[in-house]
This record gives structure tokens, sequence and C-alpha cells, in this order.
């Protein structure tokens, strides 16, 4: 039932998403991807056009064609890199977003995308061997030890820096999640350094350890924000509780597998809606929901946790199932469109594609075909 239930969701996904995006997303021009796609696959101008938008699709693109080669979407990925370089990387350093007519709208150098340089450039690496993925990657990784550390720990949300704003842990989180990227691909002890000085960031800062979750926004110097602080994202625990395993197996401490294993424990507990889907957001005080709403990315980081929980086989399928079932039926549209926003009582939200979106489904799917092709007999077709 699983692989077959998990057969459905691969042909969504490679049949229907990436070949639409491939088809409809990606400018034949310049070779670029747009922001966001109305649900009849015509462009969708929301007035920017962002370096991480570019970033995610040149992952998903690069790490869809390592599982299923295709000739159409590796013709995408020189394009796309060699537009992020040409319009995205500025005076020695990446700026935020474009206008939708590809001037430049934000000089902003913001962590968050630069952590996804570092993915999305290792994984195109990967496949073409493009030696100049590997020089901007460490010209990013400078970047940010140079201009954007803070001395209380951890990066600064954007260059030029304003040492007075919200701190988060969201980008913290997929910059942990590049330099793995990255370590995996050069074996450079530099980007291993960082792994480590994030995940010392994660234990001493991020995580409450009286109410067992995971926070989200700080004062400067890492106290929880008086207005915001007792916010907590179910889908940012699964996510973490992934890319704890992932560093792991890095750099070995059973800290990491400890703090994970608490972390799923309080999102499977508080975090998942009795009528299927994940909160958006639930009160980490308190563990009641603040935001019952549920966009599509807290399922899929869930289905990657599922993949590297130790739990017994048998719950782990039936988790599985239940959450690739709620996948089809509530999010997944005809010819490769989602709802990327749900209601409380599941009814879709009208919403437009936004092109981050299927970095997180593909990753979702991705993760739990590699764990079925390993461990239930499953054929990758």
């Amino acid at each position: 039932m699983l692989n077959s239930a998990l057969f459905a969701c691969q042909s969504f996904l490679f049949d229907g998403l990436l070949s639409q995006w491939s088809q409809h997303g990606i400018d034949t021009k310049q070779g670029y991807s747009y922001e966001s796609m109305n649900h009849d696959w015509t462009c969708n101008e929301v007035g920017r056009v962002r370096l991480l938008t570019q970033c995610r699709q040149l992952y998903t693109f690069s790490h869809a064609s390592q599982m299923h080669p295709a000739d159409e979407w590796e013709a995408k990925l020189t394009p796309l890199f060699d537009f992020i370089i040409d319009h995205y990387f500025v005076d020695g350093r990446w700026i935020f977003s474009l206008n939708d007519d590809l001037s430049v709208k934000d000089t902003q150098s913001d962590a968050y995308a630069l952590a996804f340089v570092l993915l999305s450039f290792s994984h195109y690496y990967k496949v073409t061997k493009d030696e100049r993925a590997l020089s901007y990657m460490q010209q990013t990784h400078r970047f940010l030890l140079d201009n954007m550390q803070a001395e209380s720990g951890g990066f600064y949300e954007a260059y030029p820096v304003d040492v007075t704003q919200i701190r988060r842990q969201n980008p913290h989180m997929h910059l942990l999640e590049g330099y793995i990227a990255a370590y995996h691909v050069t074996q450079d002890d530099a980007y291993k350094n960082v792994i480590q000085s994030l995940l010392d960031l994660t234990l001493e800062h991020f995580y409450h350890k009286d109410s067992k979750t995971l926070r989200e926004f700080f004062t400067p110097n890492w106290q929880p924000d008086p207005t915001t602080g007792h916010q907590v994202e179910p889908g940012h625990h699964f996510e973490w509780v992934w890319l704890l395993y992932q560093a792991n197996s890095i750099l070995p401490n059973t800290d990491y597998i400890d703090l994970a294993q608490q972390l799923w424990v309080t999102a499977a507990r508080h975090g998942m809606a009795d009528n299927g889907g994940v909160y958006n957001q639930i009160d980490g005080n308190h563990y009641q929901a603040i935001d019952k709403e549920k966009r599509i990315w807290p399922i899929t980081e869930y289905l990657k946790a599922i993949t590297v929980m130790p739990i017994g086989k048998e719950e782990k399928i039936d988790r599985l199932e239940k959450a690739l079932d709620f996948l089809q039926q509530a999010y997944f549209l005809p010819k490769g469109g989602w709802n990327e926003y749900l209601n409380e009582d599941n009814s879709p939200k009208n919403y437009p594609l936004p092109g981050t979106s299927s970095y997180h489904i593909f990753l979702g799917l991705a993760e739990v075909v590699a764990w079925a092709i390993e461990n239930n007999g499953y054929q990758f077709k």
C-alpha cells in the first residue's frame, strides 16, 4: 500500500509538477524561474524575483536530475546557474531581489537566501562538475564569516547589518542545511566548523528545555522575543529532526539525536491536527494551536522526519501512508498544481503557486522514495 501511494506521488512530482514548471515556469530566453505561477500555469508577477526562488529551483532540478536524469531538466541547469551569478552577484556579494523587468530591486544580502546558494550550488556541482559553483560557494562562505557573523553567536539576518533586528532560528536552520551539502561535495573542514557552530547555537539558544520546543524569534542577545518568542512552528521541529540526523552523520553526538527525538515528540504530539495535516503554528508555552491553517511545507517536513526517526517499521509505514494520502487528497491537484494553504477544515485557500514550494514538495517525497527503495522494496520508475 505504501509503495502504490508513493508511486502516485512520484508520478505527481516528476510527471506533473516538475514537468509543468520546466515547461511553463522557466523563462525560455533568459533561463530564470518565475517567482510565482497561477494555477493555469501562466506567470503570476508579484513585483519581485528573488535570489531565494532561483536557488530553490536550481536545487530542485539539480537533485531531481540525480534521481531521474532527464535531458529536459538538465538543459535548464546551466542557464539558470548563469542567470543567478550574472544578475544576483554584485560587487562581490549576493543581492536579494530583482524587479519583474529584471532590474535590481533590493541590494541586501540575505542570510536565508545565502543558505540556498550553498545548497543549490552543491547539487548543481554534483550534476555538472562546474567548478564555478565551488568557487562561488567559497566566496559565499567567506562573506558570511567576514560580514554577517554576530559576536553573540550565529549570523545576522541581512547585510548591511542592523544589530537591533530580531534574530531568527530559521535562517540558521537553512544555513546548517546548506553547509551540510557543501561539506558533502567538498569535505572542506571550514564548512564542517560552521556546522559545529550552528549545532552549538541550536543547543544553547534555540531549544527551550522547559517546554521541549524549538523557539523562532529572539532579541539581539538571544533571549526569547517578548512579543513573538512563544511562537513555535511544528514544521520547523520536523525539519530540524531530519537535519539533526544529517548533521550527526558528520559530527556524531548523542546530544543531537536526543534533541531530534525531543522535537519529534513535541511536534507529533501537539502540532498534528486531528483531521489531518500539520498546524502552521502553536504556542510553545501552552501547546495550543495559534494558527490552525496548514501550509503544504510542514507536512513534507513531517515526511522527512518520519524517514529518519527510530520508530518501528510498522508505525513508520502507517505514518507515511497517512501523510501521503493526505497530501494526495488535500493538496495535490491535476496537472502538477497544488493547494499552498488549507483552512482549518482542510478546505483549500485560493492562492497561487510559489516558486519556493517545489523545493519542499520535492525533498519530502524524495526522502520517502529513498527510504522505501532501501527498506521496503520500492522500485523508482
